[in-house]
């Protein structure tokens, strides 16, 4: 599944594209995806302005000048591609499970009112899109329970020391729970523990000393996570195959990885002899250096 750098990647595509134009024209070509598509869907969006194109953890959100809110996830195979008046194409993400671009796969057109054509493709339908009142989008089951952002300022060592006080888990198993972090993926709690040295097998109180303040591990662990989301998002997000931002130019953060994916390698970290491990933690992977990761 895309994580966080991907969707914003997807986003800064999407947005020169959405952003103050409106539908002219919504084509939907199935009844539902992962849910049905919202009443009268394809009516409310036609003619509506988009005043802003803005990310809520794995969630693309268009702000309507209806005073609705297009919120749009993407699921495992989800993507968006760009036809533009010039005749030039692009697609804002090549991910994981790329299932290519098959016409038949292309289940909402969205015709804009600058010339542009957006499609969007999903050959698993395990995406969706929520049509819902701008004050009543953060109230919806789906978003009420999310937790703070990992770039904004609600993501700090006092924060995560609190979350993780009293948690029995694994800290990997807390760092992937949505409802203390929104939006930070396997790939990239692997990478952070890495920089951090903390191991993935550790307790999540680690993080938090008796008085709940944060320990001495938590704001190297902050830091880490910040740095490696911003440095995929520059790079164009981590999907294991290149990647291909809107403006054509390939990613490659996955290249870059220190641990995810490299079983069996020697440990990247300058003076570190140890080799990198995979353990499956819940059903996933998890992938550490014993040596340095403690």
């Amino acid at each position: 599944m895309p994580e966080l750098p991907e969707v914003e990647t997807v986003r800064r595509g999407l947005e020169p594209v959405f952003t103050g134009a409106a539908f002219a024209r919504v084509d939907l070509r199935r009844p539902d995806l992962r849910f049905p598509f919202p009443d009268r869907f394809a009516e409310r969006l036609t003619g509506s302005h988009v005043l802003s194109l803005g990310r809520r953890a794995k969630y693309l959100l268009a702000r309507l000048d209806s005073g609705d809110m297009l919120a749009m996830h993407l699921g495992m195979s989800g993507r968006f591609s760009i036809l533009r008046p010039d005749g030039r194409e692009d697609r804002p993400g090549e991910f994981t499970y790329d299932t290519g671009a098959d016409p038949a796969h292309d289940h909402v057109v969205f015709s804009m009112s600058n010339g542009a054509v957006v499609r969007y493709n999903d050959a698993r339908r395990f995406g969706y899109m929520l049509l819902l009142p701008e004050d009543e989008m953060m109230s919806h089951d789906l978003f009420r329970g999310l937790g703070a952002e990992p770039l904004g300022n609600e993501m700090s060592a006092q924060a995560l020391a609190a979350g993780c006080a009293r948690r029995k888990t694994t800290i990997k198993a807390a760092l992937l729970d949505q409802r203390l972090i929104a939006g930070l993926g396997n790939i990239y709690v692997c990478e952070a523990l890495h920089r951090a040295s903390i191991s993935p097998l550790r307790r999540a109180g680690v993080l938090a000393r008796r008085n709940g303040q944060p320990g001495e591990r938590t704001q190297p662990l902050v830091d880490a996570i910040r740095a490696v989301l911003t440095e995929a998002i520059q790079a164009g997000g981590s999907t294991l195959r290149d990647y291909r931002t809107a403006e054509g130019g390939l990613g490659y953060f996955q290249h870059a990885f220190a641990v995810y994916g490299r079983e069996g390698l020697p440990c990247s970290r300058e003076g570190c002899s140890g080799v990198i491990r995979r353990v499956v933690q819940s059903g996933r992977s998890s992938f550490y250096c014993p040596a340095c990761q403690k």
